[in-house]
């Protein structure tokens, strides 16, 4: 198996399905089976999930609000959409543990690094909320920072395209898709990958990253076994 830890980093927005808000049971449902199937293989898995089908940051800031407020607020989506997850996992009999980084006793544990790598060492499955707690930072950034933090072998950053590209080939039909490229590279032809504190610490860790498209079944089982699936960034 090519990858015993992983962080797989979902968008808010791809829990919307088809719709224009919110979160769609069945793309949730899809979701929990393809993870299931990888951590019936044995993969320590950790997630990270935004919050932007139900409000984000830049929003705020957009309507007048001040911005740190604003992205607490967006920190408290992703722990809804966390929970949503969360409920389908354990819908499947899977194991979970949701970790906040801003406390909520009621609903999910603190982040602790030490209690998270336990967690997955257990063959739990450990879902991030809340960012990294701080405002300024998004959650690609928070999917970096923990991914560092928990020793993974990669980020799976699940997106509705099947890579990079030259240009976003939903514009531009000329568009070219990327199998490997390095971190530089990315820098020096101004792709959008993830937020640049993000990309930047992944660079600096040695931490590689597969962009790929979640939403084609059976993707997530084909890249634990080693198939060229999406974009792989690395140094």
């Amino acid at each position: 198996m090519k990858y015993q830890r992983i962080l797989l980093k979902l968008s808010g927005e791809s829990l919307m399905g088809d719709k224009q808000f919110g979160i769609d049971n069945q793309r949730l449902a899809n979701y929990a089976r393809e993870i299931k199937e990888i951590h019936s293989m044995g993969v320590e898995i950790a997630i990270v999930i935004g919050g932007g089908n139900i409000f984000r940051g830049v929003q705020a800031e957009q309507g007048g609000m001040d911005r740190t407020h604003g992205d607490y607020m967006g920190m408290l989506a992703t722990m809804i959409n966390s929970m949503a997850l969360q409920a389908a996992l354990e819908s499947i009999e899977l194991p979970t543990r949701l970790l906040s980084a801003i406390e909520m006793k009621a609903i999910a544990e603190p982040f602790i690094r030490r209690r998270a790598v336990r967690h997955l060492e257990k063959g739990r499955i450990v879902i991030f909320g809340a960012g990294t707690g701080n405002p300024y930072f998004t959650t690609d950034s928070a999917a970096s920072l923990r991914a560092i933090e928990i020793n993974a072998d990669v980020i799976l950053k699940g997106t509705r395209v099947d890579g990079i590209y030259t240009a976003d080939p939903l514009k531009d039909p000329s568009a070219t898709k990327y199998e490997e490229i390095t971190f530089d590279e990315v820098y020096e032809k101004g792709l959008s990958v993830m937020d640049l504190t993000a990309f930047t610490l992944c660079k600096e860790n040695d931490l590689p990253i597969i962009v790929f498209d979640m939403d084609t079944i059976g993707n997530l089982k084909q890249l634990m076994q080693d198939k060229k699936i999406g974009t792989l960034v690395r140094n």
